[in-house]
């Protein structure tokens, strides 16, 4: 099982430490080095940065959202980046939740599914570096009756094949994930019920492509907090589950609620986001079930969070990406390394 190291939104005062944990992972041998963008600092800046400031560990982001970017323009940069770093790029995809798509980029939040299956044929198509052409429901190129023509892409990556990934959570997406992505980015991943929640649903989709799991990246995202006391570990990732159960899209539409129901957190889950939405954070993080903190993410010792290590690898993680946790860059570094002495406890490495 590989590692990965989730250094998530760029800013906030941590831009060194944040480039000091990717070059330590770089370091200490972990396999990829993801950055996410929401309404702030964008994942391919960061990702550029990263790359000129490590030598071997891929950079990917976690990810570029749909409703910010024409396809083509995807391409463009996944191609420069990818040409940039030598081929060590990997382009994480995902169509980000109603209230960003529509506030923030003016985007509709409609048809989810069949714009990201459109946005992905277009990126495939486009890295071919054949002239572009593409007659769909939601994108049309050229635009007819116009002078518009098909064009090529004039940058040759580094690969022929970038690897493609995508951010999914819903069962209809990961299915649609297995069929059409190399890899699936997956978040608050219980190892006890990843198989019904992600993995039978990812198979399905694989296939229905006529494709196995075999070379299917399976990449979960994990917070991680090395300590004694795995209760007080559990009670600092309180408003991190509660913003994303309770505060993240619309109450119709939050997947991540949708997930800890489908988890058997149904009477939890609606009471989390019934406070959140009330404008009771705190009252919502208290009423996080401490095992759906634990669940979701690695806490405790070195020897506990290689047996955690063990249950995902068995379930059929490929890729365990971690978040280290730490109010000091001291702290992040040392759960950066004490995810490496797990791994190998476990014997994944």
């Amino acid at each position: 099982m590989r590692l990965g190291i989730n250094l998530g939104y760029w800013g906030a005062g941590m831009d060194g430490d944040n480039l000091a944990v990717a070059q330590e992972a770089d370091r200490l041998g972990y396999d990829v080095c993801w950055a996410a963008e929401a309404y702030g600092s964008d994942a391919p800046t960061v990702l550029a940065w990263v790359a000129a400031k490590t030598e071997r560990i891929d950079v990917g982001s976690a990810i570029m959202q749909i409703p910010a970017r024409q396809p083509a323009m995807t391409a463009m940069t996944a191609a420069t980046l990818d040409s940039l770093t030598g081929g060590r790029f990997r382009l994480g995809l995902g169509v980000s939740g109603p209230q960003v798509s529509e506030g923030w980029y003016g985007v509709k939040f409609d048809k989810p599914l069949a714009r990201t299956r459109e946005y992905v044929e277009i990126v495939r198509r486009a890295m071919t570096r054949e002239r572009l052409s593409y007659d769909g429901e939601h994108w049309t190129l050229p635009l007819p009756g116009g002078p518009g023509k098909p064009i090529k892409l004039t940058v040759h990556p580094q690969r022929e094949h970038i690897p493609l990934y995508i951010a999914a959570i819903g069962p209809k997406n990961l299915e649609q994930t297995g069929e059409i992505a190399d890899g699936a980015l997956l978040i608050f991943p219980s190892a006890e019920h990843l198989e019904e929640t992600a993995l039978r649903h990812l198979r399905a989709g694989r296939e229905k492509a006529g494709l196995t799991m075999d070379g299917f990246d399976v990449c979960p995202t994990l917070p991680l907090a090395l300590g004694d006391d795995v209760t007080a570990l559990a009670d600092v990732f309180r408003p991190y589950t509660a913003l994303y159960v309770g505060g993240m899209g619309s109450r119709k539409q939050n997947f991540y609620n949708q997930l800890a129901q489908r988890m058997g957190y149904e009477k939890e889950a609606a009471e989390i986001q019934d406070k959140y939405l009330a404008g009771d954070k705190t009252g919502a993080a208290a009423a996080v079930p401490h095992s759906l903190i634990d669940r979701t993410t690695l806490l405790g010792s070195v020897e506990r969070i290689a047996e955690r290590m063990t249950a995902y690898a068995e379930v059929g993680v490929t890729t365990l990406t971690l978040a280290p946790a730490g109010f000091t860059l001291d702290e992040r570094l040392a759960a950066l390394r004490a995810g490496v002495e797990a791994r190998e406890r476990a014997g994944l490495a």
